[in-house]
């Protein structure tokens, strides 16, 4: 059976949730967004991916786990030049060996306007 989880996000417009839980694992989605107005942050790559993982670790909380717990995570971005400025943002939240397995994709764009950045994930908690 699936459950939404309630992370204390902003909601969507969009039919999707933040979090889902079916047994011990999560699948999260997280997006550069202020999680009190859902106002997509300003700023370029290293703001968006701060508050997106911010975002997951929010939702994470919320489930019952950490980042530690994660196990998989793909990243969408729009621009191959947003991987540097990206990837510093993720060393100071993803500092658990073994990391979480990641695959990171450039697309055309993404849908809220100004977003750079969107961000899937799965976990396994205890």
């Amino acid at each position: 059976m699936i459950e939404k989880i309630e992370t204390g996000i902003s909601p969507s417009s969009a039919p999707i949730s933040d979090a889902v839980r079916a047994g011990k694992h999560v699948w999260l989605v997280a997006i550069a967004e202020d999680p009190v107005t859902g106002e997509i942050v300003a700023g370029g790559i290293e703001p968006q991916a701060r508050r997106c993982l911010q975002n997951l670790e929010i939702a994470l909380k919320a489930a019952g786990g950490t980042l530690a717990n994660l196990v998989m995570m793909q990243i969408f971005l729009i621009d191959s030049a947003d991987a540097a400025g990206m990837n510093a943002v993720y060393r100071e939240f993803i500092t658990h060996q073994p990391y979480p397995v990641r695959a990171t994709v450039v697309v055309n764009q993404l849908l809220a306007k100004g977003l750079r950045i969107e961000i899937t994930a799965q976990a396994v908690l205890d």
